[in-house]
């Protein structure tokens, strides 16, 4: 017999994920977190910078029967997250949820990093997530008299392993996420954040050179349970931190790495 505390609560509402496409077929974090979503009966709008790549999200959901639309945005631009906040209530007429997943890797030290690439990866990793949060914080309020939020950090902000601005700008992703806890649980908007280990995402193995079967196999031996994670396991953190499953779980970091950080073994962060 089901009750009333086994509904996830998804189904009638509506979610923007940011960086929401992925290069193909393949399962990004934004992505699955979008289709899984979509499958309880959440309505989505998925944003991403290369528009057809949210576009091909969006099928991927409607070829299931859920409901999506695609946008294109630059999620560093205030007005275009303004915008994009904009044209998703105007879309589905409410806003319940934001994922913040926009993202983008560094490996330089604090000697070796030029000061404009250390000031990009903090205006794309956290400042991103500031300016969604800014916007669409006022019309979960406005409009669902509350909402969640879950932005995606990184074991990195965790165990620092020589990825020096990736990892000052992941720490501050779960900094912001918890101060957002703090002042938004009047408004009855619940922050969390998720700290993702080694996944197999296209954004790891579709640009540059892809990655090698021997970097594979690291990444594999770093986790306690000896498996890759993917893109698939972040979104199933997601839905659950959205969901009323979650109800009572607000300002917390999840970490999803197979166990990764708890044990010494490290990755050298130019193996790629």
């Amino acid at each position: 017999m089901k009750g009333l505390e086994d509904d996830e609560g998804l189904a009638g509402k509506v979610a923007l994920i940011s960086g929401g496409g992925a290069a193909g077929d393949g399962i990004g974090n934004g992505r699955a977190a979008a289709i899984l979503l979509a499958r309880a009966g959440t309505k989505v709008m998925v944003a991403d910078r290369e528009l057809k790549l949210a576009e091909r999200t969006v099928e991927m959901i409607r070829e299931e029967g859920g409901t999506a639309s695609a946008i294109a945005s630059d999620v560093t631009d205030e007005e275009d997250c303004k915008r994009l906040v904009e044209a998703t209530v105007n879309q589905f007429g409410r806003l319940d949820f934001l994922d913040n997943n926009v993202g983008i890797g560094s490996r330089g030290s604090v000697v070796d990093e030029k000061p404009e690439q250390y000031r990009k990866v903090m205006q794309v990793n956290v400042e991103t997530m500031f300016l969604l949060s800014k916007y669409a914080i006022p019309a979960m309020v406005k409009t669902a008299k509350g909402g969640a939020i879950v932005n995606i950090s990184s074991i990195s902000a965790l165990r620092p392993r020589g990825l020096t601005t990736y990892t000052t700008s992941k720490a501050a992703v779960i900094g912001l996420s918890r101060a957002m806890a703090v002042d938004h649980g009047r408004d009855n908007i619940r922050v969390n954040c998720i700290c993702p280990g080694p996944m197999y995402t296209p954004m790891v193995y579709a640009h540059g050179k892809g990655m090698s079967e021997a970097a594979r196999t690291q990444r594999t031996k770093a986790s306690l349970l000896k498996t890759e994670g993917t893109g698939w396991d972040v979104g199933h953190a997601v839905k659950f931190l959205l969901s009323d499953h979650a109800r009572y779980i607000t300002g917390q970091v999840l970490v999803v790495d197979g166990g990764v950080t708890l044990q010494g073994p490290e990755r050298d962060s130019r193996d790629h």
